[in-house]
């Protein structure tokens, strides 16, 4: 036949295709972590993207340092496997990826290997770009098959960031919160300006962003000290991260561990989390997501949310938590959203949980509203539906444990919890206080087993 061919001939085929190997030293990097490897970096990007030969491979050497301006990763270009490593080693591993592919699906994808160290600009004024994607640091776009792994990590060096935030200032916020929220808009419309917006403000904005793309595989690296989130993923689908470490202090504002918007079947395991923020933050467009085995804290817990803020049309559904471990975290699962907002949070299930000294360990918030502000009440409300706790241990330092707040005029809907413990806990120790619950406006609702502390709906 004349596509009849044998798994050895599949070998000796992709024995023959010879990678094209491409080094940033070659194209101009210094590594010394003060130069500006900036040009290098997209030289050198841009060199295996015009080459013809259909494997290739961006090489960043181990032991070096880059100082790297934002950079966009674009999968639109000519070679279908392009590989970004910085151990030669891997090349084998490569091999055998390319020929499990080839023998079972069409040959294409990437594989991203980041052994070294990408340190950002620590002062603003000195943050460079001229596109879209300025808000963000290192950003990969319209990929389908992209593999980022490696021992690696990056510094965003947030700290000056961080001090700068029009939102951080109880006085500034209060008097000019709509003006702030103006420019942060302002950035993502008009994006030639935002880069000097980004610098007297503080805008939405991405240490690692993985945008508008499909099949990725994230795994082993390191983000420390974003300037805002460390990491999103936004409006793509099937993509799996695992085993990263994301760090940030506890008093680092917006600093999320990882964001997920307007993206389907997505997968978070094995990984520690500790920041500023939430440590997993879901969001408007999320459906099929699932995070398991994580350890979160400090921070504030993992999010459904917030949804419908200024009265959008937003929604959340089948999103799973299992066997995620919470450690001084200001809240631990939570749903929170609007009033007068729209849509809905459904399909939600907190499983095989453990708290230590969480201060509010189980909390659905329908009231949101902005720091230092008073909200009035709305007839209308994101719908919070068909969600489930099951198995939830630990302790708690605060003295409500459990707190549904529900829309008066859109109640939650169909809320079973089911073997709760939640004691009342400091340094590893159970305390005879009886932490307590507050339920608002839940309706068909049941407990199943043990339920302690008593939730009243």
């Amino acid at each position: 036949m004349l596509f009849s061919i044998s798994f050895f001939q599949w070998v000796l085929l992709v024995q023959s295709v010879e990678p094209f190997v491409y080094d940033v030293n070659f194209a101009g990097a210094v590594g010394d972590g003060e130069s500006d490897d900036t040009e290098a970096f997209k030289n050198a990007w841009n060199v295996i993207c015009s080459s013809h030969i259909p494997l290739g491979i961006f090489r960043v050497p181990y032991g070096q340092k880059f100082l790297v301006q934002p950079l966009t990763f674009n999968g639109e270009c000519r070679p279908k496997n392009i590989t970004i490593q910085v151990l030669i080693i891997f090349i084998i591993l490569i091999f055998s990826l390319i020929l499990l592919t080839m023998l079972f699906t069409k040959v294409s994808g990437w594989v991203v290997q980041i052994d070294g160290i990408l340190i950002a600009p620590s002062d603003p004024s000195s943050w460079k770009c001229n596109d879209a994607n300025c808000n963000n640091w290192i950003t990969f776009q319209h990929f389908d098959g992209l593999v980022i792994q490696g021992s690696g990590s990056l510094h965003g060096q947030g700290q000056k960031w961080w001090q700068m935030g029009c939102m951080q200032n109880k006085v500034v916020y209060y008097y000019f919160g709509i003006f702030c929220s103006f420019l942060m808009l302002a950035s993502t419309r008009f994006y030639i300006f935002s880069d000097y917006i980004s610098q007297f403000f503080y805008v939405d904005s991405f240490g690692f962003a993985i945008l508008d793309s499909k099949n990725v595989h994230i795994s082993g690296l390191t983000s420390v000290d974003s300037r805002k989130w460390h990491i999103s993923i936004e409006r793509s689908s099937s993509v799996h991260a695992s085993n990263l470490n994301i760090k940030a202090p506890e008093d680092s504002p917006n600093t999320d561990g990882i964001r997920i918007q307007h993206s389907t079947n997505v997968t978070i395991s094995s990984s520690t989390i500790k920041t500023g923020d939430d440590c997993i933050g879901i969001g408007d467009g999320s459906k099929y997501i699932n995070i398991n085995r994580i350890l979160c804290g400090p921070g504030h817990g993992i999010s459904i949310g917030s949804l419908g803020e200024n009265g959008r049309s937003e929604t959340v559904e089948y999103v799973t938590v299992r066997r995620a471990s919470f450690y001084t975290t200001e809240n631990g699962v939570r749903i929170k959203t609007w009033q007068g907002g729209h849509g809905y949070a459904r399909h939600i299930r907190f499983e095989h949980i453990s708290f230590s000294r969480v201060i509010r360990p189980i909390i659905i918030d329908q009231y949101s509203c902005p720091p230092y502000q008073h909200c009035k009440n709305y007839s209308t409300a994101v719908e919070v539906s068909n969600i489930l706790y099951n198995d939830l241990k630990g302790t708690t330092s605060g003295e409500i444990a459990v707190e549904l707040l529900c829309s008066e005029s859109v109640p939650c809907k169909n809320i079973r919890m089911k073997d709760i413990q939640l004691d009342y806990g400091i340094n590893g120790k159970i305390y005879d206080g009886h932490p307590k619950s507050h339920c608002l406006s839940v309706v068909q609702s049941w407990d199943e087993g043990n339920v302690y502390p008593n939730v009243p709906c």
